[in-house]
């Protein structure tokens, strides 16, 4: 009755009087966006900041680097890019990429299948599967170690960037299953359905069918798993020494008992985050939609 009485009211009203209101109200919504533009820039440069500090000290040489408090404005050069590649920095770079790029893909060829069974054509229980993946997860890698080193040793394979391949694929796997099953579960069932009618296979039908739809979801898997694999330190340091040691093994190299060199260490660790940081710039339209497809039921 209330809210009746106020749709009449409000209806009886002179029309000044709502256009002043509705002209409030728009105010109102306006100074709102602009605090929550205001907010999100704060938080972006406080998020960015570390990072623009890195790119900046690595621009510096050492003694200006390691003054208290650190010299903004000291002179900068690419001195200490050009020492990197002295240093021997591209093939680190190569296993990295080696290791992360092939893994990622055998991750999505075998995650999208397995998807795809859990979502779209599920199989009897599949929920318990679907905790099966999660509960490999639950044992930290270091209790993993010893065994997977002396599996490696015995089979010749220590200091090998097929090796990390392995382990990269079966570390990223789990996490591939659960975040494309969320993904193929907001496929169109009509879709799969009239291709089926059309006589489409299953090969046909998730080449053709399924992955252009759940394209995004397979640029944010995609992203998330070439990240964990080009950030992975443990299996790399320890079951890896000259041949196939990756970036962030090249990394502690400047971390010696003559000190830390830390403008060498920045200039390092920024042209490692340089690859991640181009793929997801060159994915980051699908990479939003894949999110927020995966989240929104």
């Amino acid at each position: 009755m209330t809210a009746v009485l106020e749709n009449r009211s409000s209806t009886t009203q002179p029309p000044a009087t709502r256009r002043r209101r509705r002209k409030a109200k728009d105010d109102t919504a306006a100074s709102a966006g602009v605090l929550w533009a205001i907010g999100a820039w704060v938080l972006t440069l406080v998020f960015f900041a570390p990072v623009a500090w890195m790119v900046l000290t690595s621009l510096h040489n050492e003694s200006d680097a390691a003054t208290n408090p650190p010299s903004v404005f000291a002179p900068v050069s690419m001195d200490n890019y050009a020492a990197l590649f002295d240093r021997g920095v591209t093939p680190y770079l190569i296993n990295s990429a080696t290791a992360s790029i092939i893994s990622t893909l055998l991750v999505l060829l075998l995650a999208v299948p397995a998807a795809y069974a859990l979502s779209i054509k599920p199989v009897e229980k599949w929920t318990d599967v679907m905790f099966f993946f999660l509960s490999t997860k639950f044992l930290p890698p270091i209790a993993a170690l010893l065994p997977i080193y002396l599996i490696v040793k015995d089979i010749g394979m220590l200091d090998n960037v097929f090796t990390l391949v392995v382990l990269y694929t079966s570390m990223n796997l789990p996490i591939a299953v659960w975040m494309m099953q969320s993904f193929l579960a907001e496929v169109p069932k009509e879709i799969l359905e009239a291709a089926e009618v059309d006589g489409a296979g299953l090969l046909r039908t998730l080449v053709s069918i399924v992955a252009p739809v759940a394209a995004p979801g397979l640029a944010a898997t995609a992203l998330i798993c070439f990240i964990f694999s080009w950030n992975e330190f443990m299996f790399a340091v320890n079951l890896t020494a000259v041949r196939a040691a990756t970036a962030p093994i090249f990394l502690v190299g400047f971390i010696s008992s003559q000190g830390l060199f830390l403008a060498k260490l920045c200039a390092a660790a920024t042209l490692v985050s340089l690859p991640v940081l181009i793929a997801g710039f060159a994915a980051q339209d699908k990479l939003v939609r894949g999110l927020s497809l995966g989240a929104v039921k």
